[in-house]
């Protein structure tokens, strides 16, 4: 049976974001996500969990200045620093919070820039990273975007990222498959993930899913998530499923795909 993590910086925004635990508890949510907790001190943010049996799931280190348009700094060359500095202060919140799963956005690549400098500076952050977090057990993941939503993000593919963390062979570097992202760029969503989830010196580390073309609710549009929730559980996937969707509506209502699997 697969299970599910609200992402509670697209779902719920009816309320507060601090508002937003208790009232994906109460839908029958047993566990959370969300982009970026850094606006509130990590012990506010674990009381809302405990006070509501949730679990962390994931979320983002720091990805830059994200209001001027920065989607992660992993790839950008002579920001190595603030990268590093990003990394221990996700492991600082991780360590509160009791995530296993901490996700690294690679960042934009402009038109003309060198992509072999980029692809280097990013394979030695996520070295950094994964060895920074392997002491705490915690998994580094990092997500292919499609780039209708983030227009020159230098990640898009499931396979450049499955080759990137073969390449670098640390144990606890995995792709975080967003089927969303995965299914506008590549499509063929059974054989990718029958492909990739048990990959030698990579794999898939984190699931995430919305309705195609949308992003609403995942019984909205053109992929039959029933079955591929079937698939998911037969290839011995345990983790959560973040339900990273813009609700069409209201979030509550919404939620009549996810009643079967409570």
């Amino acid at each position: 049976m697969p299970k599910f993590a609200a992402n509670l910086t697209m779902m719920y925004t009816e309320h507060a974001f601090l508002d937003r635990f208790a009232a994906a508890a109460k839908d029958g949510f047993e566990a959370v996500e969300f982009l970026f907790p850094y606006e509130f001190p990590a012990a506010e943010i674990k009381a809302r969990l405990t006070d509501n049996g949730l679990t962390q799931a994931l979320f983002n280190a720091p990805p830059g200045d994200w209001a001027a348009g920065e989607r992660g700094i992993a790839s950008l060359p002579g920001r190595e620093e603030e990268f590093r500095q990003s990394v221990r202060k996700a492991l600082e919140y991780a360590a509160i919070l009791g995530n296993s799963k901490l996700h690294v956005m690679a960042g934009l690549i402009a038109p003309g820039q060198p992509r072999d400098r980029h692809l280097a500076v990013y394979q030695r952050n996520l070295e950094y990273a994964a060895k920074a977090a392997l002491p705490h057990d915690i998994t580094i993941v990092i997500e292919p975007i499609n780039t209708r939503d983030i227009p020159g993000f230098f990640l898009n593919r499931q396979d450049d990222a499955q080759t990137i963390c073969g390449e670098i062979g640390a144990p606890n570097l995995r792709v975080q498959f967003d089927i969303y992202h995965c299914q506008i760029v590549e499509g063929d969503i059974s054989t990718k993930l029958e492909r990739d989830m048990v990959r030698p010196g990579a794999g898939i580390g984190h699931i995430q899913i919305a309705g195609v073309p949308e992003r609403h609710e995942p019984d909205l549009g053109e992929l039959n998530y029933p079955h591929l929730f079937e698939l998911i559980d037969s290839l011995g996937y345990s983790g959560w499923i973040g339900c990273e969707y813009r609700p069409k509506a209201d979030t509550s209502e919404g939620l009549d795909w996810l009643r079967p699997y409570l």
